[in-house]
């Protein structure tokens, strides 16, 4: 099967597509970092849509050296001037350490996975402080944009600020 049924759903998506041909200014301002998990839809639990505002996923709505470089591309480039970080409940990152999930990994592949450094920790609301703290005090983002901590309720679909 490989990619067939997603390639033949994209070109179902595209027959009626009408959102090409504008540029990829963020119209709303706005930067949402959020969780890769797939129980969340970050446009539309603000109220907002395509080309509205930019997207930045890793696992457990990290701030990573990529996604801090795509915020200050957005808000140097993008007309970004407000940023949402956005973790969630239930949240297999802030089930354990990062020592957990390598313990996990290793035993169902039999690959070492000590090197590899996820970002896990029980302690989301530190996480969390800690990553506003780092991207509000960014020199190339403070005082160009708004830096806000959220929480995500993946069973009740509420987005409660945090910081």
């Amino acid at each position: 099967m490989g990619f067939d049924d997603l390639l033949a759903n994209n070109a179902e998506y595209a027959t009626d597509f009408a959102d090409g041909y504008f540029d990829g200014i963020a119209k709303a301002g706005v930067a949402i970092v959020t969780c890769m998990d797939s129980r969340i839809e970050p446009l539309g639990m603000v109220g907002l849509r395509i080309g509205d505002a930019k997207i930045l996923r890793s696992p457990g709505g990290r701030i990573s050296t990529s996604v801090l470089a795509g915020l200050v591309l957005g808000v140097q480039l993008l007309q970004v001037d407000r940023i949402l970080i956005v973790p969630h409940t239930r949240c297999a990152m802030a089930s354990g350490t990062d020592d957990d999930l390598r313990r996990v990994i290793t035993e169902k592949t039999g690959s070492d996975a000590t090197w590899m450094s996820f970002g896990a920790s029980p302690d989301q609301a530190g996480r969390l402080r800690t990553d506003v703290d780092m991207v509000s005090n960014h020199p190339l983002i403070k005082g160009h944009a708004e830096v806000g901590g959220f929480m995500y309720d993946v069973d009740t679909g509420l987005l409660s600020r945090v910081l």
